[in-house]
């Protein structure tokens, strides 16, 4: 009778675990991973043929919508050919900045599902998503399913179950699918992934990040979307700023991993006076606020690397991603204070070396020579590329435009993406995981691995490059199809695009 009530408690735990999403093991709450369907391929480093002319489709015209519109008509090789939003004049006002650009007009789609109909058009290549969240993985698994590649604003996902939906799509179709992190693409954090990269700070073994944001301005979403849903869900909701550019030096995903997540948020403080500040905007008022004011979260990865994120928008601060490395022979900070510590030692030994230098020992940030100097050593290619025309262009100071420029070289070259759909996964999961935690006391939640033991597939982030030959012939077929677009219009652009193409044997 005992072994077969031991075999019926057996039986019960294992169909339970199967009906549940997570289940424990040894302390430590452990999502259930979905298999990988039949015939279904990984896609690390996934590519796919070159694509000349980039023909865009927006989806989400409201608060970020146009501010990428307008950066995309400064990048050659690019046909924004559909513009859609739930409201219809918020699209129809996006048309004025092609025109002011001398490009012609969009398409316009709006409604409920009008995404849908520009997701079907044949001549778009990528849909470009700015919506609230909770379309995001909706319309990416619809374009992608309709032959699209998709670039997502952040987060990607906000459960994990829809980042594996977003996963499994994307290996599917082998269509890109990429998390616009523009925070990855800023100068600070560019140039010390450099130095990360060529050993300056020895080997990093922890990294901060945050977004710490007093942002008093729900009111001004769309239907206040995020205030409502911060107020019914707790949790990191906000986590890839911080995040990301971290995890592209600590080389997640493409060597080492997310282990074990642990998470602790405050009280309720400032969130229940956001009820109050705006009932007028507020989905059921008469329920508590759940996210606590100020979320920590600590990362640990397989190769025993830690990560501190912070989340807080609501109580008043000045703003910080923090953005912090340490490592065995240095460190960089940039948040309150940007710079560098090293030691004389360190610095010599690649190659700084000046009396400046001089009884430095890594207890201090360098002095303000050396720190210019260091910079200037280990500048990113791709700022240097992009950073004149990123300063003009703006979009957060330039990245956001060097995030887009990025996304079309990459697109227009064959390559694969500097962020792929396991970095959307990985990243975005942190909102969901973090709540598990809160919602557990506080227990450690094992990250799911959304490579399914892939990621030691690559070594290490690389960002791809064209050779010097294939870049100059995809910048002069951009550059002149744009020109013969903004002067004689879609017709003759697109006669130049075929008589380009012919002489190139393609």
């Amino acid at each position: 009778m005992a072994a077969i009530l031991c075999l019926c408690i057996v039986a019960f735990s294992s169909c339970r675990q199967n009906q549940e999403p997570w289940h424990w093991e040894k302390g430590t709450i452990v999502l259930n991973t979905p298999e990988r369907p039949a015939g279904q391929e990984p896609a690390i480093g996934l590519t796919a043929d070159p694509i000349p002319v980039v023909r865009i489709g927006f989806v989400g015209l409201g608060k970020r919508g146009p501010g990428a519109v307008e950066r995309y008509t400064y990048i050659d090789g690019v046909r924004i050919v559909a513009l859609c939003d739930y409201e219809r004049d918020r699209a129809e006002a996006c048309q004025k900045i092609l025109s002011d650009a001398g490009l012609p007009e969009a398409a316009i789609y709006s409604g409920e599902e009008g995404y849908k109909e520009l997701c079907e058009r044949e001549d778009i290549n990528l849909v470009y998503i700015v919506t609230d969240w909770g379309h995001h993985v909706p319309i990416a698994r619809y374009a992608m399913e309709h032959g699209k590649h998709v670039a997502i604003e952040v987060p990607a996902a906000l459960t994990v179950e829809e980042c594996w939906q977003l996963v499994d799509v994307c290996e599917q179709t082998r269509l890109h699918c990429v998390m616009l992190e523009n925070c990855c693409y800023d100068f600070f954090e560019m140039n010390t992934l450099n130095m990360a990269q060529q050993g300056v700070f020895g080997e990093v073994v922890r990294a901060e990040g945050a977004y710490l944001h007093h942002i008093w301005f729900w009111h001004d979403w769309w239907h206040n979307w995020q205030l409502n849903y911060m107020k019914s869900h707790r949790g990191c909701v906000y986590p890839t700023h911080g995040l990301g550019p971290v995890a592209q030096v600590l080389n997640i995903n493409r060597g080492d991993q997310f282990r074990t997540l642990t998470a602790m948020d405050t009280k309720v403080a400032t969130g229940q006076l956001a009820i109050e500040t705006f009932p007028n905007d507020i989905e059921n008022p008469e329920e508590p606020f759940r996210n606590g004011d100020h979320s920590t979260v600590l990362i640990r990865t397989e190769q025993g690397k830690v990560i501190e994120l912070q989340y807080d928008v609501l109580n008043p601060q000045p703003y910080n991603r923090r953005y912090q490395l340490t490592g065995t022979r240095g460190y960089a900070n940039k948040y309150l204070q940007e710079g560098y510590a090293l030691s004389e030692e360190q610095l010599k030994s690649i190659g700084i070396e000046n009396a400046e230098t001089e009884g430095l020992n890594g207890h201090h940030f360098l002095p303000e020579a050396v720190n210019a100097e260091l910079v200037e050593k280990y500048e990113s290619p791709i700022a240097k590329k992009y950073q004149e025309k990123a300063r003009q262009v703006g979009g957060h100071g330039g990245m956001d435009y060097i995030m887009d420029c990025r996304l079309v070289y990459c697109l227009q070259n064959g390559l694969p993406m500097d962020i792929d759909v396991y970095d959307a996964a990985a990243w975005s999961a942190v909102a969901e995981l973090s709540a598990i935690s809160m919602e557990n006391d506080n227990a450690a939640v094992r990250v799911p691995d959304f490579t399914r033991g892939h990621s030691a597939d690559r070594d290490g982030f690389r960002y791809a490059y064209a050779s010097p030959e294939q870049e100059a012939v995809s910048d002069s077929i951009a550059f002149r199809y744009t020109q013969t677009l903004k002067a004689e219009g879609p017709e003759a652009a697109e006669s130049k695009l075929k008589e380009m193409l012919e002489a190139q044997g393609k």
